[in-house]
C-alpha cells in the first residue's frame, strides 16, 4: 500500500512538474515574441524619426551661403533629392546599434515608402513672410512608412505624415528701400560708452542703431527680433565700460548676456535719414510725395491744389496765419479730392475718431477735428463710399473720393495730416475709445512738435498685449481676424513729440509708429507733463535720440504686420535704404515639422 501510494505521489508530482515547465516555456516563448515585435516597433518608430529628420537635413543642406539676388534659396528640385537620398539610403535594413547604441537591444528598420514634395514657396516668386530682411517660407509635405525588425523574424510597420516648414531669412546685397515702420526700435544717435545704456527688458521688433548699444548688468535683456547697429562693437557697463564685438562680456563674476532671439549684427551700414519732411508736404498736394531732400513746395504748387472749403485756394504769394486746406478741383462738374491728405496752416489741436454714415449701410468712417483757436474743421473720410465731407460752422462741403496714396497701382486709401507748425494737442476721444476706424491709414507730420494728450487707439488691436492672450503664445503677437489695414504714424523731422498726458488715472496708450528723425535731428519721444504710470505703444518708436519719457511702466508692443506684409506702413511714412555690408547671404534658416498623422499599421497587415 505504502508503495502504490509512493508511485502515485511521484507521478502526480512528475505530471505537475511537466506542466510547470510547460507553462513557463509557453510564458517565455510568448514574452520572447512580445519582446521581439516591441523591439521592432521602437525600431519601426525609431525609422520614422531618423528618416524624417534627414529629410530636413538634406533641405537645410541644400541652401547656399550666398546666391543671386532674385534666385529662390530652395527648388523643387531639392524635396526631389531628398526623397531620391531616403529611398536609396533606408532602403534595406539598417542598424540602429551603432555609436552608444552598439550594446543596445538589436533593432533595425528599413523604410518601404516615403514621398515628399515642396507644396509652397519652391516656384515662382516663394512665399515672402517678412521683409525685414526679408524671409522666404517654403512648405514641404511628406509621408514616410517604416518597417523595423528586433532579434527575431517579427516586424512591425509605422506610418507618418506632415509637413515640414522652413524659413529662410536674406539679407539683399543691393539696397532696399524700407519703412521706418518696419523697425520696433531705430535710435540714430547712440554713442557707444557714453554713460548712458539701454534699459533692460523685453524689445520686440528689429532694432537698429546708426551708433552702438551699450548694455548694463541691472537687469536682463530679450530681443525677439533681430539686432543691428553701425558701430562694430557692443558696449557692457560694469564699473567701466568694455567694448566687444562678441555681443556679450564677463568682468569678474558678473556676466552680461543679452539674448538674441534672431541673432545681432554689429558693423552693418548706417541707415540714410530722411533730410526734412518734403516729401510730407508734398504728399497731401499730389498723393506721391517727391522725396526727402527734395524743394519744398512753393507758393505757386499750393495756390494751384488746395482749397479752404469755402473755394478759397492757397494763397500764392503770402502765408495764411492759420486755415484747414484740401486738395480738391472740379472735375465734370464734381469736386473731387486729388491729393493725399489735409493741409493745415500753423499750429491746431487735432482729434482723432471714428464713426459711421447715416445710410442704412452703416458705412464706417474716419473723423479728423482740427481746431484754431475758435474755429473748428470737421474732415471725414468713407471709404466705402468714396467720400470726403468737409464741415465748419454751417457750412458743408461733400467732395468726390478720399485722401489717397498714388503711387501704388491701384492707389491706396490714406491720409496725411500735414500741420505747418505744431499739433499741440493730439488725442482720440477719449480714454480707452477707438481713435483709428477699421480700414483707415493715417499719418500725421507736423513741422514742429507734436503733443499727445490722451489715448490714441485702433478699433480692432493688432497684436496682443499680455502672453497668453492667445493661449501659448507672448506678447506681442497677431490676433486673427484684426488685420483690417488700420494704420497710424506720427512724424516730424524737426520737432519732439511730447507727451503730456491729461488722462486722470495716469496711463496712456498710443497705438502708432513713431519717428522723430532727420539728418543732424535731435527729437525724440519726451514727457513734458505728468510722469505717467502705464506707457503703451503699439507700432515703434523711430528716434534721433533717447530722451526722458518719466514713466514707471514701460510698454511697447511691436506691430508685426509691418514684417509680415512688405508693403504695408502708415500712409507716406518716411523711409529709407537698407544696404548691407555683405553680399547676398542667409541668416540661419530655421525649421519646424508638424506631424499630423501617425499611424501603427503592423495590426491592420
Amino acid at each position: 500500500m505504502a508503495l502504490v501510494l509512493t508511485l502515485l505521489l511521484m507521478g502526480l508530482m512528475s505530471l505537475l512538474g511537466f506542466m510547470m515547465m510547460v507553462s513557463v516555456s509557453s510564458d517565455l516563448m510568448i514574452n520572447g515574441f512580445y519582446r521581439n515585435y516591441r523591439g521592432s516597433f521602437y525600431a519601426a518608430d525609431s525609422g520614422l524619426n531618423v528618416a524624417r529628420q534627414q529629410l530636413v537635413n538634406e533641405v537645410m543642406a541644400a541652401i547656399p551661403a550666398t546666391y543671386t539676388t532674385g534666385t529662390l534659396p530652395i527648388s523643387t528640385a531639392a524635396a526631389t533629392a531628398a526623397q531620391t537620398y531616403i529611398q536609396t539610403t533606408y532602403a534595406n535594413n539598417t542598424s540602429l546599434n551603432a555609436g552608444q547604441a552598439a550594446q543596445s537591444w538589436q533593432e533595425s528598420f528599413k523604410i518601404s515608402n516615403v514621398a515628399f514634395s515642396c507644396a509652397t514657396g519652391c516656384s515662382g516668386a516663394g512665399i515672402i513672410v517678412s521683409n525685414n530682411p526679408t524671409t522666404y517660407q517654403f512648405v514641404f509635405n511628406y509621408s514616410l512608412t517604416s518597417m523595423g525588425q528586433s532579434w527575431g523574424s517579427e516586424q512591425a510597420t509605422v506610418a507618418e505624415n506632415g509637413s515640414v516648414t522652413v524659413n529662410v531669412p536674406v539679407t539683399p546685397a543691393s539696397g532696399v528701400t524700407t519703412s521706418f515702420a518696419n523697425w520696433g526700435m531705430f535710435i540714430d544717435q547712440q554713442p557707444l560708452c557714453s554713460g548712458s545704456y539701454l534699459v533692460p527688458g523685453t524689445i520686440s521688433g528689429p532694432v537698429f542703431t546708426n551708433g552702438g548699444w551699450t548694455f548694463s548688468t541691472t537687469g536682463a535683456y530679450i530681443f525677439t527680433d533681430q539686432v543691428g547697429s553701425a558701430n562694430a562693437d557692443a558696449g557692457f557697463q560694469f564699473d567701466s565700460c568694455y567694448s566687444s564685438t562678441a555681443g556679450l562680456y564677463k568682468s569678474g563674476s558678473q556676466t552680461i548676456s543679452p539674448t538674441y532671439q534672431n541673432g545681432f549684427k554689429w558693423g552693418q551700414n548706417a541707415l540714410p535719414l530722411p533730410a526734412n519732411d518734403y516729401s510730407q508736404k508734398w504728399a497731401v498736394l499730389d498723393g506721391k510725395g517727391i522725396g526727402e531732400g527734395t524743394s519744398s513746395p512753393t507758393g505757386a504748387n499750393m495756390n494751384s491744389t488746395l482749397k479752404t472749403i469755402a473755394g478759397t485756394a492757397y494763397p500764392s504769394s503770402s502765408t495764411p496765419s492759420s486755415g484747414v486746406y484740401i486738395p480738391y478741383t472740379s472735375i465734370s462738374g464734381t469736386n473731387t479730392v486729388t491729393g493725399g491728405g489735409i493741409y493745415v496752416e500753423n499750429n491746431a489741436t487735432v482729434q482723432l475718431s471714428v464713426g459711421t454714415d447715416s445710410t442704412s449701410s452703416h458705412n464706417p468712417t474716419q473723423i479728423f477735428t482740427i481746431t484754431q483757436n475758435s474755429t473748428t474743421t470737421t474732415v471725414t473720410t468713407n471709404i466705402n463710399a468714396n467720400t470726403t465731407t468737409v464741415k465748419s460752422g454751417s457750412t458743408t462741403l461733400t467732395l468726390a473720393g478720399v485722401p489717397s496714396n498714388l503711387t501704388p497701382t491701384p492707389a491706396q486709401p490714406g491720409t496725411l495730416v500735414y500741420v505747418d507748425g505744431s499739433v499741440t494737442a493730439l488725442s482720440g476721444p477719449g480714454q480707452g475709445s477707438a481713435a483709428i476706424q477699421d480700414g483707415a491709414a493715417v499719418t500725421v507730420t507736423a513741422k514742429n512738435d507734436i503733443t499727445v494728450t490722451g489715448d490714441i487707439l485702433y478699433k480692432s488691436e493688432p497684436v496682443t498685449q499680455t502672453q497668453n492672450q492667445i493661449p501659448n503664445t507672448p506678447a506681442d503677437t497677431l490676433i486673427p481676424g484684426n488685420d483690417h489695414g488700420q494704420a497710424l504714424g506720427l512724424f516730424t523731422a524737426t520737432g519732439n513729440v511730447y507727451l503730456n498726458n491729461q488722462q486722470s488715472n495716469g496711463n496712456l496708450e498710443v497705438d502708432a509708429s513713431i519717428a522723430t528723425i532727420s539728418t543732424g535731428g535731435s527729437g525724440g519721444l519726451v514727457n513734458n507733463g505728468n510722469a505717467i504710470n502705464t506707457l503703451t505703444i503699439v507700432g515703434g518708436r523711430i528716434q534721433s535720440t533717447i530722451q526722458n519719457i518719466n514713466t514707471t511702466t514701460r510698454n511697447v508692443f511691436f506691430d508685426r504686420r509691418y514684417t509680415n506684409d512688405p508693403g504695408f506702413a502708415p500712409p507716406f511714412f518716411p523711409s529709407t535704404t537698407v544696404t548691407p555690408v555683405n553680399t547676398m547671404d542667409t541668416d540661419p534658416p530655421t525649421v519646424s515639422v508638424q506631424r499630423v498623422q501617425w499611424v501603427n499599421t503592423t495590426a491592420l497587415q
